[in-house]
């Protein structure tokens, strides 16, 4: 299958439509927790949308130039801790990402937020992906495309990996 490349218009519309997802379901959840980077933009609209608080688990698994991340996916670091503004989590969670590739970083953030916070939480946590991949391990809750043939993605925001702010002229 060919690449796929997004426009910001479209990756707002799946984040609308996997909010229509969720909302038709009917899941009843008190909290977001969305997995920077690539779920931040999820995270937030789905935080005023449902009007719930939002908190951010920072997880890199993607090292090197823009080549290498296409085929390399290394060593995770996770965040020392949650950004949030209320004082606890909780006890209904909504973890949300952009997508779920190898399905690795969100087996790995639910053990982590289960290891750390899972006292806070009364039922199993629920995922939402815009993306699905069938090269995934992990099976999201919600989802809006499954890709079979497992394109790569190339985002909107995808060209500011590649660049650097001095690359910019700016009018003074």
């Amino acid at each position: 299958m060919k690449d796929i490349y997004v426009t910001w218009e479209d990756y707002h519309k799946k984040i609308e439509q996997l909010a229509k997802k969720v909302h038709d379901d009917n899941l009843k959840f008190n909290q977001i927790i969305c997995i920077a980077k690539g779920g931040l933009r999820v995270g937030d609209i789905f935080s005023r949308l449902f009007n719930v608080p939002l908190a951010i688990l920072s997880v890199e698994s993607y090292h090197g130039d823009s080549d290498d991340i296409k085929n390399q996916q290394g060593q995770f670091t996770f965040s020392r801790d949650l950004a949030k503004t209320t004082p606890n989590l909780g006890s209904h969670v909504l973890l949300v990402d952009d997508l779920a590739d190898s399905g690795k970083t969100l087996i790995k953030s639910i053990k982590w937020l289960e290891h750390f916070y899972g006292f806070y939480f009364d039922e199993k946590i629920k995922t939402a992906v815009l993306w699905h991949k069938s090269t995934s391990k992990f099976k999201p809750d919600y989802s809006v495309d499954y890709l079979k043939d497992s394109p790569w993605i190339h985002m909107p925001f995808e060209k500011y990996e590649t660049t650097n702010i001095k690359d910019y002229k700016f009018e003074k």
